[in-house]
């Protein structure tokens, strides 16, 4: 039996970390969030202490790639031709600076370069894209049947913004009866008030929203399970069989 250290409790509940049911879903890690002419800058955030998470999230990913578990990545952004977007959302990307139907524009419109996701972190052939316009994830998207599909129970997020998108997703999947871990140094604001209240929120009423946990202790979990798994493939038993 393997679990992750975590506040409130240790994760999962049942002290069984499979990588054959764990997906990691990494939020909007896009060129457009994180530039200095892009979104959040426009809205006058600092972006600079989300340039920190990208190392963190670059070792979380690779360390639940290299366990087993499923890699998701989520983009936000309008059709490349707005027409998904409502007057509402064209106003406030204009208040950012940003005409979401201009394609030459550092915006997070499909197909423009601030809608690709950081290069630093490019994601593999094996890992999954999901495409989104709302804040959430599961909005009018095919995440809900990827993961059902997948045999996805529990779920580990990372990215930006804690308040906002990753929060919003996360939310949801609670919602839909999702184990949740936020791990709290590989997500990121441009308000570190918001950040620190997102965290804090997941823990309210011991783990309403799940638990959070750091990177490293993520890597430690995986580890023993690493470990624990080359035990159980020694002794000959695969997949809850003995050969």
């Amino acid at each position: 039996m393997v679990s992750i250290s975590a506040r409130p409790f240790d994760w999962p509940y049942d002290d069984n970390l499979d990588p054959a049911t764990t997906a990691i879903l990494v939020i909007d890690m896009q060129k457009g969030f994180f530039a200095s002419d892009g979104y959040l800058a426009g809205k006058g955030y600092d972006t600079s202490p989300m340039q920190t998470v990208i190392g963190t999230v670059s070792r979380l990913v690779k360390g639940a790639r290299d366990t087993g578990c499923k890699v998701i990545w989520t983009r936000q952004g309008f059709r490349a031709d707005a027409a998904d977007a409502s007057p509402y959302d064209k106003w406030r990307a204009s208040r950012a600076g940003i005409q979401l139907d201009d394609a030459s524009q550092t915006s997070l419109s499909r197909g423009t370069p601030g809608h690709q996701i950081l290069p630093e972190l490019a994601p593999h052939p094996s890992d999954i894209i999901v495409d989104k316009t709302a804040n959430g994830a599961f909005y009018q998207t095919d995440l809900e049947m990827i993961l059902r599909s997948q045999s996805i129970t529990n779920l580990i997020f990372c990215g930006v913004t804690t308040d906002v998108c990753v929060h919003t997703t996360l939310r949801e999947a609670v919602d839909r009866k999702y184990q949740c871990m936020l791990v709290e140094d590989a997500c990121a604001s441009g308000d570190q008030y918001a950040h620190d209240a997102g965290v804090h929120m997941v823990t309210v009423e011991d783990g309403i929203f799940g638990v959070v946990a750091s990177t490293d202790a993520v890597l430690d979990g995986f580890s023993k399970l690493g470990s624990s798994s080359a035990d159980y493939r020694r002794s000959g038993v695969v997949a809850g069989r003995r050969s």
